[in-house]
């Protein structure tokens, strides 16, 4: 019964978002989009707290695959879309959810632990969600990399934002040791999104931030 409720808290949860984003929209595009993708990044919270296993754990992620990607083909839930990416190959939105069922499949479970998807879900969402806020609105420092365009007011936003919900994470969850962690995922975390193009910082931001946790601490 648990995990029913948690998968109806999900998605109540996750539209209740998009709902919001739609009114935060009258203050621009980019406004309501960083809006959804820092804001879902939350559930992870939702998720361990009603779900133990990966596969019920797996099922909201994988139901946003297909639909942001119909959502990203025709435009369902503008609120979250970028109108000219459309047929432009910027999946970013289908990466998140990928991203959010890849670490759903592998960190939780028995004799794992769901903190280290919870790294990268949070770093995707809050880090590079305030980065690309502030480096388009402040684009300061502005260079190309692989065909996108970055800033270092994006850069320093990221880092500060991915250093203190590591903070916050690691303190809230009584992690032996706080600072260096913190402070080792949010410069790599910074590194990878500031290399990372089209989009695909959905996935190399969380999936590698998550790895590199589980590696080095």
């Amino acid at each position: 019964m648990q995990n029913w409720i948690g998968i109806i808290v999900s998605f109540a949860f996750v539209f209740s978002v998009i709902f919001v984003a739609k009114w935060v929209e009258k203050y621009g595009k980019e406004a309501s989009r960083k809006t959804v993708h820092i804001a879902v990044s939350n559930w992870w919270i939702l998720a361990m707290i009603f779900f133990k296993q990966p596969l019920w754990a797996a099922i909201v992620p994988a139901c946003f695959v297909i639909l942001n990607y119909i959502s990203y083909r025709y435009q369902i839930f503008g609120a979250m879309e970028r109108e000219e990416d459309q047929g432009k190959g910027d999946l970013g939105t289908v990466y998140y959810a990928v991203s959010l069922l890849v670490l759903a499949l592998l960190t939780f479970g028995d004799g794992k632990d769901p903190i280290v998807g919870a790294v990268g879900i949070l770093v995707m969402g809050y880090g590079d969600g305030f980065a690309a806020l502030l480096g388009k609105r402040y684009p300061k420092g502005k260079y190309r990399i692989f065909g996108a365009t970055k800033s270092m007011t994006g850069n320093i936003t990221m880092f500060s934002a991915s250093f203190a919900v590591l903070l916050i994470l690691f303190a809230t969850t009584g992690q032996a040791t706080i600072l260096l962690p913190a402070l080792v995922i949010a410069v790599l975390a910074t590194v990878i999104e500031a290399v990372t193009p089209l989009g695909l910082d959905n996935l190399s931001v969380p999936l590698l931030a998550s790895l590199a946790f589980a590696v080095i601490f």
